[in-house]
């Protein structure tokens, strides 16, 4: 609960008068002698009475000097009572707060009402407002040099209502209500520039909260009066009276006293707890920092001091300016009317736990949309990352976990290092004797030479290469020293310990310890770490040769390999209905040939000899003199055992065996010997003599196995596996030739920047970089809705539709910039062309003028001589009498 804040010399609008500051100087002066005088009496009077003397009476006794601290005490509680506002005053504040609420949520119509009601009365409640706030801070005229004493404890609360208020009046943005305000008679933004610049004391020096929320408020005013806007009409009013340096101090101050606060909560608990209810002195710095780089679009001054410099004497104001740059980002959004508007925002804090693991497999594996964009799958991504920032920041508060989790790539260099050590030793010693392997005395010297260097190495400059020459020749000692199966044990063991930190790890990182059960057994990868773990206890527990399952792991860690797999399983279904087809193919070879050339399988077989027998040589089948006698034979032969099966021994020893007595052999035979050798099925059947009767129809059946399994099915399958895996290649390539040479958010291409103002590197770092815009999204969802700006709720807005409309796309401002400047030139041309027409076209409107007047005169002209002959002719026509001319003046 804060006092009402306010000034009673605003009461009946006394305020238009400035009081003298030399009338307060002299009564502090006047207390401060009083003071002085009654500290001197009574050191004199304890003086002389600790020295023994016989002195009179003090001249100011104690009762005397608690009347006179009862005098200060009663006129300090007057001034309260003066300073303290009237019920008249302090009813402004509920009020502006309901003005303040009126337009929440940036509601256009209810700000427009407040400005401008459509009545013969109208009543500008904007142009209102601003007047208090110029009455209060006691100035109507943009005099500020005593604006700090008129801000008291009693009357900021009420300030900062009112600039909240002003605030909401414009936000969204409402340009009419900017306009009001930057234009008003009253000049009311240099008082709100003196906020932001000058310090607020005396109060400044009891309660520096209050002092810093009322430039936090006046920063976010001013910042709203520029909201949305296309001209520099209102930034010029605002650099017209505002020292660019003096702006840029007043932000590094702030930061430098968040570090002196930050020592002083060290002290005690009170300064701390104070700091917590207030508002933050580099958030409000940071508030100031944001508003002059807005300002400094419009004025070369001011950027170029807020760019960090080697050459600024001043460290503190770079190590300031090198933390706002760091923690300030900017983006370009589309509005609603399709207008590219620039945005620039604090990054919340929860956006600095996101990994830079993640950042790297976001980059790369983000998919392009249809129109080759990467913005959707990028936003669907979002939720997951904002949950990853967040289980990182609880991660942060237990210390083990986020030790093991910060070092999960190490944990898996080093299992595979093992696993190779392990296999080696498998490969080089297995099956273990008991005895010790022996060494020559020169290469155990040398060894021991190798591991004492390599140890001295390691020690004095530690590197990747010197520890792994320490631990292969240690592993060598331990071998030749204590015999290879206790060394198997030791890093079997070693493996297993390591695994499990490392799966440890991972689940920190991933945050697998917030989720579910249900999601803890779907997440792939957790499942392919749990599998390890379980091959490195079989391998300690069961038998040494499951340690060569953990080889595998190459895989998972080389994404080549990764794609040789890919080109296998991508196209999976293709290759599996190939080999169907290869398959039917075989299965109908096979019932050809058990049909026509069975006695012609003959397949070399190899006898064990323990179970060599004498075996009958059966006479060579005759040819079927009829089909119905082959039909019995082949009936015949479906039927034999296994002990019926004949096998033939040639004169070099040589034994063959009939391998398609049955159909189900047949198959096998055809399937295993026909696929496995060049030129099919063969290869491997008995040669036919060219005097035969099927020697023909053998010749076009071994060739047609040969054409169409052989070189069409089987190529077939290796051909989807090969072009497969030059996609993949072709892929890669495009992705790396893609995130190399096109913006990630708006996709245009590095030549639409070539001969421009802002270079491709430029844009997609400072205008288009995909991670300001995740860290805007963080913004909206971690910000209170009440505080809002006007594309903060715009964006917000499309967020939660999941509409993607706000992301520009193949569009910049900059390249917008150039091609305007391109349509101005265009545009004078065209009007210089203009002027020139149109003085043509005044010319030759004189001209027809000149031209439409001499024909109108010779018109005149003809018509008088038409007129005049016409008189003539008539009188020409009249017909003759005589007169007499009159000879006097009575004659008639």
């Amino acid at each position: 609960g804060k006092r009402p804040k306010g000034n009673p010399r605003c009461n009946n609008n006394p305020c238009r008068f400035k009081p003298n500051g030399i009338i307060i100087t002299d009564e502090l002066r006047e207390e401060l002698n009083q003071a002085a005088i009654a500290t001197t009496q009574a050191y004199m009077g304890a003086r002389n009475v600790s020295s023994g003397e016989d002195v009179g009476p003090p001249v100011l006794g104690p009762s005397a000097l608690e009347d006179m601290l009862a005098e200060k005490l009663e006129r300090h509680r007057d001034r309260e009572e003066q300073s303290k506002l009237s019920v008249k005053v302090l009813v402004m504040q509920p009020i502006l707060r309901f003005l303040q609420l009126l337009c929440e949520n940036h509601n256009r119509n209810l700000q427009n009402l407040l400005r401008n009601q459509n009545n013969k009365t109208n009543h500008n409640l904007v142009s209102e407002t601003l007047m208090f706030l110029d009455c209060i801070c006691g100035s109507t005229t943009g005099g500020l040099g005593l604006l700090g004493l008129y801000i008291n404890e009693n009357n900021v609360s009420l300030i900062n209502q009112t600039l909240e208020t002003l605030t909401e009046y414009c936000q969204g943005p409402c340009h009419d209500n900017q306009n009001c305000i930057a234009t008003h008679e009253s000049n009311g933004l240099d008082i709100i520039t003196a906020l932001i610049l000058n310090d607020i004391n005396p109060l400044g020096k009891t309660r520096m909260d209050l002092v810093l929320e009322l430039k936090n408020n006046a920063s976010k005013l001013l910042l709203a009066i520029m909201e949305s806007r296309g001209d520099s009409e209102n930034a010029e009013r605002i650099l017209y009276n505002m020292n660019p340096k003096q702006g840029v101090d007043v932000a590094c101050r702030a930061y430098h006293q968040e570090t002196l606060d930050d020592d002083d909560d060290d002290d005690g608990e009170d300064a701390s707890t104070e700091g917590e209810e207030g508002v933050s002195p580099k958030e409000v710095g940071h508030n100031i920092y944001i508003l002059c780089h807005q300002l400094a679009q419009h004025n070369k001054e001011l950027a170029a001091l807020l760019k960090p410099s080697e050459t600024n004497t001043d460290p503190k104001m770079n190590q300031a300016l090198k933390y706002y740059a760091s923690h300030t980002s900017q983006i370009e959004i589309v509005r609603q009317d399709r207008t590219l508007e620039q945005i620039v925002f604090p990054i919340p804090e929860i956006c600095e736990y996101i990994t830079h693991d993640t950042k790297v497999r976001v980059l790369n594996t983000a998919e392009r949309d249809d129109q080759g964009s990467k913005v959707s799958d990028f936003f669907e991504r979002t939720e997951d990352m904002f949950n990853e920032m967040k289980w990182q920041k609880k991660l942060r508060g237990q210390p083990f976990l986020f030790w093991v989790s910060s070092y999960m790539s190490l944990w898996s260099n080093i299992l595979f290092n093992c696993a190779v050590l392990i296999n080696l030793i498998v490969a080089f010693f297995y099956p273990f004797m008991d005895a010790v392997p022996k060494l020559g005395q020169h290469l155990s010297g040398l060894i021991w030479a190798v591991m004492l260097v390599s140890a001295a190495i390691v020690i004095t400059l530690p590197r990747a290469s010197g520890v792994r020459t320490l631990v292969a020749s240690t592993i060598l000692r331990m071998i030749f020293s204590i015999g290879p199966e206790p060394t198997l044990l030791l890093l079997g063991t070693l493996t297993v310990f390591l695994k499990a930190i490392h799966v440890v790890s991972i689940m920190g990182n991933q945050g697998t310890f917030s989720k579910n059960f249900e999601q803890m057994i779907t997440d792939a990868e957790l499942l392919y770490h749990f599998a390890y773990m379980i091959f490195c206890i079989l391998g300690l527990c069961m038998h040494p040769f499951f340690y060569s399952v953990l080889l595998f792991d190459v895989v998972y860690r080389e994404e080549t390999l990764l794609n040789v797999i890919r080109s296998v399983t991508r196209n999976g279904r293709s290759i599996i209905l190939t080999a169907v087809l290869a398959l039917i193919l075989v299965y109908m070879f096979s019932i050809i040939g058990y049909m026509f050339f069975k006695d012609d399988f003959l397949v070399s077989v190899d006898q064990d000899s323990e179970s060599e027998e004498e075996v009958e040589t059966p006479e060579p089948m005759k040819t079927c003199s009829s089909d119905k006698s082959c039909e019995y034979n082949s009936t015949a032969s479906l039927y034999l055992t296994e002990s019926e099966v004949k096998t033939t021994v040639l004169s070099s020893g040589e034994v063959k065996e009939r391998a398609c007595d049955s159909l189900i052999m047949c198959i096998v035979t055809t399937l295993n010997q026909g696929l496995r050798n060049g030129g099919g099925i063969g290869d491997i059947l008995r040669a036919p003599s060219s005097t035969e009767a099927l020697f023909v129809a053998r010749v076009i059946y071994d060739l047609l196995f040969f054409f169409i399994v052989i070189i069409i099915v089987l190529n077939l399958i290796f051909g989807v596996i090969i072009d497969t895996f030059a996609d993949l290649r072709s892929e890669k390539q495009q992705k790396e030739l893609v995130l190399k040479n096109t913006c990630f958010i708006c996709g245009l291409n590095r030549s639409a920047f070539d001969n421009k103002t802002v270079s491709f590197e430029e844009h997609i770092k400072c205008e288009h970089n995909m991670w300001h815009y995740l860290y805007f999204i963080v913004l909206v969802k971690v910000k209170d809705p009440t505080e809002f700006t006007g594309p903060e709720s715009y964006v917000y807005a499309m967020v939660k539709d999941r509409n993607l409309e706000w992301f520009p796309r193949l569009r910049a401002m900059s390249l917008a910039a150039d091609e305007g400047e391109g349509e101005q030139i265009e545009l004078r041309t065209l009007q210089s062309q203009l002027e020139k027409t149109q003085t043509l076209v005044s010319n030759l409107s004189q001209q027809l003028t000149e031209l439409k007047d001499q024909m109108t005169e010779q018109r005149k002209q003809k018509q008088r001589i038409g007129l005049l002959n016409s008189t003539s002719a008539y009188l020409h026509n009249l017909p003759t009498h005589n007169y007499r001319v009159p000879q006097r003046k009575d004659d008639t």
